[in-house]
């Protein structure tokens, strides 16, 4: 057998692909996989973090000294991640669910992403006051000076009273109520002109907390009705999460 017909034996009998070659796509196979597995996970990540859009579940406490008094709040009520801290702060913005006063949980996160129900939550956002005067003290010497023409009956006992033109509050409405105790109710609205167009900001009042809080809290004018109740649930909110 000639040399040149040896070779072209071995040449045909030689393996179809090489053992470096079989080595090098095992590697790349294997790298495959782990960057698909490290993008599923990634992709999990962030679509829990997507999710939850800047939610927490946790109940973690969160120490905020505001002026000169101490607040205790579960980081689930706590609307923005920044705020979610123990420390001294400007401001804390919380969001609670109607009725029930709670935090964002697994059971609750639905109410907090449906924005075709804004009766479902209360907004509440804390500083330190600057006025002598709640919203409800400011009736007296202020508001009623700005009401024009004759006051109307409003839901649960409330009396409607629209503003002056150039009072400067636009299309908004005041609702007062008496009450037994040494102040009227008083909240200020802009109505929707339809209720399907409704807002969780709709309605807001203002009440002193603590030694030197004001808590200003937005509401659904769907939940007017239910102002006794709101009112008596904030105040015990914040009552209960003050720290002597």
């Amino acid at each position: 057998m000639t040399a040149d017909s040896t070779a072209e034996t071995n040449e045909d009998h030689g393996p179809l692909i090489s053992a470096r070659f079989v080595y090098g796509l095992t590697a790349v196979i294997v790298g495959l996989a782990a960057l698909t597995a490290a993008i599923s996970l990634a992709g999990r990540w962030y679509g829990d973090r997507l999710a939850l859009a800047g939610h927490t579940t946790s109940t973690e406490a969160n120490d905020i000294f505001i002026g000169q008094d101490h607040l205790r709040l579960p980081s689930n009520v706590i609307r923005f991640e920044q705020q979610r801290i123990t420390g001294i702060a400007e401001r804390a913005d919380l969001y609670l669910t109607w009725p029930g006063l709670q935090g964002y949980t697994d059971e609750t996160r639905a109410r907090f992403n449906d924005v075709n129900h804004p009766e479902s939550l209360i907004f509440l956002d804390i500083s330190q006051s600057t006025m002598s005067r709640d919203m409800s003290g400011r009736i007296e010497p202020i508001y009623q000076h700005l009401f024009e023409g004759a006051p109307l009956p409003g839901p649960a006992g409330l009396v409607r009273h629209d503003m002056k033109a150039n009072s400067g509050y636009g299309q908004e409405v005041f609702f007062t109520a008496n009450r037994d105790s040494d102040t009227p109710y008083a909240v200020r609205c802009i109505l929707p002109a339809t209720p399907d167009l409704s807002t969780s900001a709709d309605c807001q009042r203002d009440i002193h907390a603590g030694r030197d809080l004001v808590v200003l809290y937005r509401f659904s004018s769907q939940l007017l009705p239910q102002w006794q109740a709101i009112d008596s649930a904030v105040v015990t909110f914040m009552n209960d999460r003050l720290v002597p």
